[in-house]
């Protein structure tokens, strides 16, 4: 079913309703030929009279009322000189009858491109993600959603840094000690790196979300639904580091925690949600998991139950080797 959205004469959005709603609302009057309206598929707000047809709307304009005349036509007689003659001349001239001037029909134009009332959009990203909206419903991203976010994330941002990592440490080596230096200049970029790609997604320089948490369709934002600042994103990677060495401890609070937030979150004061929430349209928020996330899950587990294998495997081939 089809749902719609409207705004009335006072300015104020509406919705969603169906379509047997939008006519109703048009009959009594509620709604007028220029009334903005909107629905999921559509770029931009638009007039009633444009999705007539989709609506089964009658927008046939009534005819204009016939101008007022007089019963009979009112002769206009035109005095003519006459002739100084012994014979009676008669003049006589056809009556002129006034034509009424049509009124031009203007229909108002409607340019929702600057509009606030533009069509909304997922709230993520530089330009789509304005200013919060407070006092809706929030879906809070779960501990699995973050899982396998966490699960793309090692391999979409992981992998890059740690080859950019490795192309620096072997620059940088040589001198007193090539193998620490080596290490030592790997390791700390690789850290370095991490914390400045992760605070860049998270912040609102980037796109409120790594691309794990892009594509299971969560964000980072502060407790009040604002976007963070690239600062704060850098000190909440190095708090989720903290969150890691702790036994896992500060990552698996989110599941307990009343708001789904680990440690880092509650020391960042940062909260993962769904991407619709804090937006105009709280109701496009997901509680289930959702597809992409049950098939990352489903695939980082069949990994770790062959790595269990595995390690079974040749635990059991040197303890036959050493016999």
């Amino acid at each position: 079913m089809t749902v719609w959205y409207y705004v009335d004469t006072q300015q104020q959005r509406h919705g969603p309703v169906d379509g047997d709603a939008m006519a109703a609302l048009f009959r009594d009057g509620t709604l007028t030929r220029t009334s903005l309206v909107w629905r999921e598929g559509m770029q931009q707000w638009t007039a009633l009279v444009n999705v007539a047809p989709e609506l089964r709307l009658d927008m046939t304009p009534p005819s204009p009322p016939a101008p007022e005349t007089a019963d009979t036509p009112v002769a206009t007689e035109v005095e003519l000189e006459r002739p100084l003659t012994g014979r009676a001349v008669f003049t006589a001239s056809e009556p002129s009858y006034a034509q009424p001037e049509a009124i031009p029909r203007a229909e108002p134009a409607v340019s929702p491109g600057d509009s606030p009332y533009a069509a909304p959009r997922a709230d993520i990203g530089i330009g789509a993600y304005g200013r919060p909206v407070a006092h809706g419903h929030v879906v809070y991203a779960g501990f699995w959603k973050r899982v396998a976010a966490s699960v793309i994330d090692s391999l979409a941002i992981g992998i890059p840094v740690g080859i950019i990592a490795a192309i620096l440490g072997g620059l940088a080596g040589g001198g007193f000690s090539s193998l620490e230096r080596f290490n030592a200049v790997q390791t700390l970029s690789s850290y370095l790196l991490g914390a400045i790609a992760f605070a860049w997604f998270h912040s609102s320089a980037g796109l409120l979300a790594t691309p794990g948490k892009l594509a299971i369709g969560i964000k980072v934002v502060r407790t009040d639904g604002d976007k963070i600042t690239f600062l704060r994103g850098f000190g909440r990677y190095w708090a989720y580091l903290l969150s890691s060495l702790l036994l896992c401890i500060g990552l698996i609070m989110a599941a307990f925690t009343e708001r789904k937030q680990g440690l880092h979150d509650l020391m960042c004061d940062t909260l993962v949600v769904d991407k619709w929430a804090f937006t105009s349209q709280p109701e496009r928020q997901r509680e289930e998991l959702g597809t992409v996330t049950i098939v990352i899950l489903a695939l980082f587990g069949l990994l770790l139950v062959g790595l269990v294998i595995l390690a079974i495997v040749g635990v059991a081939a040197l303890a036959s080797m050493g016999r």
